[in-house]
């Protein structure tokens, strides 16, 4: 063995000899184990839901799409109907899905101010439905445009369209308006902390 090596063995076995071990490493890895268990759940879950309500959609599509002469005609409403369901699955499908990425996010935000973080969260909550809800009630139709027929035709399924990018598109605006506004908001709020901890009674 050369005089390389002999260091080498004798720096590692130092370093083994100097490690110490986790009373509840066992500990952690199970919990972490069984996180990872639990999150397959919950997808598993998520896309169980997912398939049973577009199954939903579609077994409603089939059922009130009569075929006359090869082509296929459904009631104007109907149309209607289904994309207001749409936009109600996904505001209660991206609501949940943008507070779980962003708890960590506002975390380290409101470091400083964490009770501060949990309540913009709820605020931000309450906003974010009440978007959802305005836009789907601001687009409804109780009756036929004037382009549209009594059955769907292009003009409608257009239309249904653009109210489902329409929602996509604001709420993606204001979820990046809300990415850049957040540290500025936090680092104002720690700094007004520390002037407040600063400026003597």
């Amino acid at each position: 063995m050369t005089a390389v090596e002999t260091r080498l063995r004798d720096a590692l076995f130092a370093g083994a000899a100097e490690a110490e071990e986790s009373p509840d490493l066992f500990a952690r890895i199970q919990l972490s184990i069984e996180d990872d268990r639990r999150q397959r759940r919950q997808r598993r879950r998520a896309a169980g839901i997912v398939a049973c309500g577009l199954g939903a959609i579609a077994a409603i599509a089939f059922a009130t799409t009569d075929r006359r002469q090869g082509e296929l005609l459904m009631d104007w409403w109907v149309l209607e109907l289904l994309t207001d369901v749409i936009l109600i699955g996904m505001a209660l499908w991206l609501g949940p899905l943008i507070k779980r990425f962003g708890k960590s996010y506002a975390a380290d935000v409101f470091r400083a101010n964490p009770r501060t973080g949990k309540s913009f969260i709820v605020l931000t909550d309450i906003a974010y439905y009440l978007i959802f809800l305005s836009y789907i009630m601001f687009t409804m139709r109780y009756e036929p445009a004037s382009n549209w027929a009594q059955t769907v035709n292009a003009a409608q399924l257009q239309h249904e369209t653009a109210r489902i990018a329409g929602i996509l598109l604001i709420i993606g605006i204001l979820h990046g308006l809300n990415l850049l506004a957040l540290p500025v908001m936090g680092r104002l709020l720690t700094l007004n902390r520390q002037l407040d901890q600063s400026t003597p009674p």
